[in-house]
């Protein structure tokens, strides 16, 4: 399948981490390959020598129509948006777009599970892929998805269904990097967005849709055209095919029609009685499966907090049991799990104050989850860059679960004007700082023993830093520094 790239000029635009492993995947099967970044060629030195052993042409400094010239297919990396005029004028010349997604999903050679959401994806594909390493010889992928010493000896005795379980896609490494060292007897667990599924015509075998809520709105426009990028995980399945949606999350169930296969589901509540799926019993999860309710483990063995992150190990048991694996090996999987960094992340309690760091919330919606997922005092750091979303919710519950907000970043003052809209007592203090640095240690001085100090934006990071990752491991330094 490789081979059909031989010979074939593509153009890749974004020199990141999915332009770069797609660059090396294709010239290395042979293809012509033009790498083009808007950013000046100084500003890629480390990606250019990373690919200086390869006949790679760089056009860098910007999107010339020229870059076009004698390109069989257009690869967009994940933030290049479709309105770039370089991408229009692929389209209206005729040339196929794609993605490092796609291109993957057309090479592997092994079963590929994808999972998507508005929120929870990361969290939920790093447990499919402990619970899944558990019936695999090996697990390799982003360093939290690697089986810890005890969990590889626990799972020692349980039958093997697979010889190595590859974790990435929107996480770690983009499975493309991995895809020659893949066969038949693997299994490969990705993490898709939106912006991914935008460009993608093929489906992974199991394919999960966690939750459909507001989000990205600065690069989809409409709900309506965000809902339809994620739409494209299940689109393309095939009848042998399985889907797993979140039934009480209006988005992701409204997807249910367009099911081709196997539908299954994941909620609090047991699902509908036709379909299969996870739900809580009580204090235990459980599986329904042909009509049986089958006990899975105790809910107590989960240490995520939050409902949020119970709904995740919901979903990712769903996916397990699509895939054949026993309550055994979802138990394993969920075992000793302490969350993946920058989701609701103790980084350390001083003086009696907990310290969290939950960066990934990028959201209203994702503050909203991680503000309920405590009942502490809560000093709130929330900012960043805003995304067009509704903050409505997120003000109604600050007022009433949050005793000091302090606001920093781009996104400051619109928070700060709706607060002054709105009615309802305001939190106890509310500050402004400049920075998130300025807003880490005006916690501290606001903080008093038994509160949590949560920072959980609510906005992107792209005001002060290059990703949420970044931002979460600069508060990581400043709160250990105090």
């Amino acid at each position: 399948m490789a081979d059909k790239f031989t010979g074939k000029r593509v153009l890749i635009i974004g020199a990141g981490r999915q332009g770069t492993a797609l660059a090396r995947y294709l010239a290395r099967h042979g293809a012509d390959v033009v790498l083009n970044d808007r950013r000046p060629a100084q500003a890629l030195e480390a990606a250019r020598s990373h690919l200086a052993d390869l006949p790679i042409r760089w056009v860098t400094g910007g999107h010339p129509l020229e870059a076009l010239d004698g390109v069989d297919l257009v690869c967009l990396s994940g933030g290049v948006p479709p309105e770039l005029p370089l991408v229009q004028e692929a389209v209206r010349r005729g040339i196929p777009l794609s993605n490092e997604a796609q291109i993957f999903m057309e090479v592997a050679p092994c079963p590929v599970v994808g999972i998507t959401g508005s929120a929870g994806k990361t969290t939920t594909t790093t447990l499919v892929g402990r619970m899944a390493g558990t019936a695999a010889e090996a697990v390799r992928g982003a360093s939290y998805s690697q089986l810890d010493e005890s969990l590889r000896q626990a799972a020692s005795a349980l039958p093997k269904r697979w010889r190595t379980v590859w974790v990435g896609g929107n996480i770690g490494n983009p499975l493309i990097a991995d895809a020659d060292e893949m066969t038949a007897d693997d299994l490969a667990v990705m993490e898709l967005s939106s912006f991914q599924l935008e460009q993608m015509h093929t489906a992974p075998q199991v394919a999960a849709v966690l939750n459909i809520t507001p989000n990205h709105l600065d690069r989809h426009g409409t709900m309506e055209a965000y809902t339809a990028a994620k739409a494209r995980i299940v689109a393309f399945q095939t009848p042998d095919d399985t889907a797993i949606l979140g039934w009480e999350d209006a988005g992701a169930w409204g997807l249910r029609e367009q099911v081709r296969g196997r539908l299954m589901a994941f909620g609090f509540a047991p699902p509908p009685e036709d379909v299969d799926g996870t739900f809580l019993d009580g204090e235990t999860l459980a599986l329904r499966e042909g009509g049986e309710v089958h006990p899975l483990f105790a809910r107590d063995v989960i240490r995520l907090r939050g409902e949020h992150n119970v709904l995740n190990v919901l979903a990712a048991s769903a996916v397990a049991a699509a895939l054949g694996l026993t309550a055994e090996h979802m138990r394993l999987g969920v075992e000793n799990f302490g969350g993946v960094p920058h989701r609701l992340e103790l980084v350390r309690v001083l003086d009696g104050v907990a310290w969290y760091n939950d960066s990934i919330a990028t959201a209203p919606e994702r503050a909203i989850a991680a503000i309920r997922s405590f009942d502490e005092p809560i000093v709130l750091l929330a900012g960043g860059r805003d995304k067009k979303l509704p903050w409505d919710e997120w003000e109604q519950l600050v007022r009433q679960r949050v005793r000091v907000l302090i606001l920093f970043g781009e996104a400051a003052d619109l928070i700060l004007d709706a607060l002054s809209k709105a009615t309802g007592d305001l939190p106890e203090t509310v500050l402004r700082c400049e920075s998130l640095e300025d807003a880490v240690r005006a916690a501290y001085h606001a903080s008093q023993p038994g509160d949590v100090v949560l920072l959980s934006p609510g906005g992107t990071s792209f005001d002060e830093f290059r990703d949420f990752a970044e931002r979460g491991e600069r508060f990581r330094e400043w709160v250990n520094e105090l």
